[in-house]
Parts: structure tokens; sequence; C-alpha cells
């Protein structure tokens, strides 16, 4: 098997353009460099080379090995760059897209902490709920909540998410808490659309109590649980201004625990009809299967992957 120390003096012999101009730059005889030459083509079984006194041409196979060699070269210098702590520090532009919510509230903190511990690189950060091309955008990193895996790029996953029926304190004192899906129709409800004055909130039983004896809306229950019709009173095409609405004291709303975390754990909202919940859907964070990524957005994908799991760890979502 051909050693890497052959392919760099074969490759730095092609850039020379001589055997003996690649062994001076190397430090060894145009002798060394011959057997080298030599060895390698005796491992290969083909010619690399054509030379004589004046010229040194590559042979088909040896262009087609060059070319390979580039590419393995360039992966162990990749390699040893991961390693090594003076090479390490990315720099560049990090460009990364997000839903709009999650974004604000994890996205952009987490790009803001990586930006202090990296001086040397630059964030541009896409909020938005539509799809995000990687490809035709140039981001190199994007999240994503719920859809498909897209064959073209890795993802890696970073939490569950499920939605929660919520309110403020203060709505819950005024109007009384909601102990059963049928009473949501007695509330003002938020919600989030952008197609008519209601919305079809799905729900699923957790353990046996409401799986045994949920007799609401018989008719619309299935194996994929319960849909209920949820009429609005206050309807916005976007979730945060619905949000703001709930904070507010005008009605419950249906929100990603991880938009509505801190708020829960802080009193400012509360969770209501905590024996249903919506399906589970996962966060992930995809970037293009390419040969070599970004010293910056490896480790900012590494950076996301630890946040969201300590937030698990720390009871951030403890209220599901």
């Amino acid at each position: 098997m051909p050693e890497l120390a052959d392919m760099r003096f074969f490759v730095q012999s092609v850039s020379a353009g001589s055997l003996s101009a690649a062994g001076r730059e190397l430090g060894f005889s145009p002798a060394v460099g011959s057997k080298r030459l030599a060895r390698l083509e005796a491992d290969l079984g083909v010619r690399l080379v054509q030379r004589n006194s004046r010229r040194f041409t590559l042979t088909e196979e040896g262009q087609l090995y060059h070319d390979r060699c580039l590419a393995i070269l360039a992966e162990v210098a990749d390699a040893e760059a991961m390693i090594s702590k003076g090479r390490q520090a990315p720099h560049g532009i990090l460009r990364v897209a997000a839903p709009i919510a999650l974004g604000r509230r994890w996205i952009g903190p987490a790009l803001a902490e990586f930006a202090r511990n990296y001086p040397e690189v630059k964030v541009q950060l896409s909020l938005s709920d539509n799809y995000v091309d990687l490809i035709e955008g140039g981001w190199d990193c994007a999240v994503r909540i719920g859809g498909d895996e897209d064959s073209r790029f890795i993802a890696r996953k970073l939490a569950d998410n499920r939605r929660v029926i919520c309110a403020s304190p203060d709505y819950l004192k005024r109007r009384g808490t909601p102990l059963t899906l049928e009473d949501l129709r007695s509330h003002d409800c938020l919600l989030m659309s952008r197609s008519g004055m209601h919305a079809d909130w799905l729900f699923h039983p957790i353990g046996d109590k409401n799986g045994k004896s949920g007799k609401e809306n018989r008719d619309h229950r299935d194996e994929r649980g319960v849909t209920m019709r949820i009429e609005g009173r206050l309807i916005a095409d976007n979730g945060e201004q619905t949000h703001d609405w709930a904070l507010a004291g005008l009605g419950l709303m249906r929100r990603s625990i991880w938009d509505v975390a801190e708020d829960l754990n802080q009193g400012r909202l509360v969770q209501v009809l905590t024996d249903w919940t919506s399906e589970s859907t996962p966060i992930r964070i995809i970037f293009a299967s390419r040969q070599f990524l970004p010293a910056r957005t490896r480790l900012f994908i590494d950076q996301l992957v630890a946040q969201f799991d300590a937030a698990s760890q720390a009871g951030m979502l403890r209220q599901v």
C-alpha cells in the first residue's frame, strides 16, 4: 500500500516539475526521489510518469492518481487542523437560517455566545418560517422543526418538540382553568392562522387517565388522537404576536414548548390540560454533505447540540 510520504512526494514532484526539484524542496537527493517514485509505481502496478532528461509528464493513470492524492492530502490536512489548537480557530462568515421564534429565543443567543468565543467569525442569521434552501441561499446550516429528512443534507437532532396549551395567571384567574378539551370552546383562544378564524388542534392523551375516560368530542377521536376545531377570538399570522397576547392575559394559546419554556419556569405563563399533548416532532440542524466542513460550522453545530442537551437536562422543559 502506498505510503503517505510517497503521495506527498509525488504531488510535490508534479508541482515542482521534476523529481530533483521536489527532492531539493523536501530535503533528499534525486536518487532517493527516483526510488520513491519507483516504489509508488510498483505498489500501484501502473506507470504514473513519463520522463526523460527534459520532460516530466503524467500518464493518464498518473493524472487520475494525482487528483485523488490531492483530495486525500487535503483531508489529512483538515484532520490535522482539527486537532491542532493553533490552526483550529474558526474565521469567516457563519450563515445560519432558523424559524422566527426558535431563532430569537435559542439560535440568536447561541450565535451571540459563539461570536464572543470566536472573534474572527462574523455571523449572519436569517429568521423565517418559510422553507430555506441551503444550497441556493448559501447557508452553512439551518435549524428546522419537523418535516421529512432531506437526503441531500446531513441532519443532527437537537431536541424533541411538542406544543402545549398555556395562558397567563391573570387570564386563568379571571376565566378559570380548562379541565377538559371541551372546555376550550368556552375560552378565548389565540390562534396563529393564515387561512381563517379557526384552527384544528390535534391532541394525544398522556397515560391512561384520558385514554380511558376521554368522552369529549368522541366523533373526532381516532388512532391519531382527538382533533378539536378551535374558534379564535384573536388571530394572527405570526406566532410571536399570539405569544404577546397570551402574556397580556388575552387568552389561551398553543405554542411550542421551546418557545414558552422560560415563561413557564418564570411563572409568566401556566400550562393547562397537562394530560394531553401534541404529536412530538424533532428539531434538527442540517448542513450540506460536504467533504470539508468549515471549522466555524462544525464548532457551532457542536455548541448548539450541547446547549439544547443542557437545557433539557437542566429541567427547562419540566412543565411538559
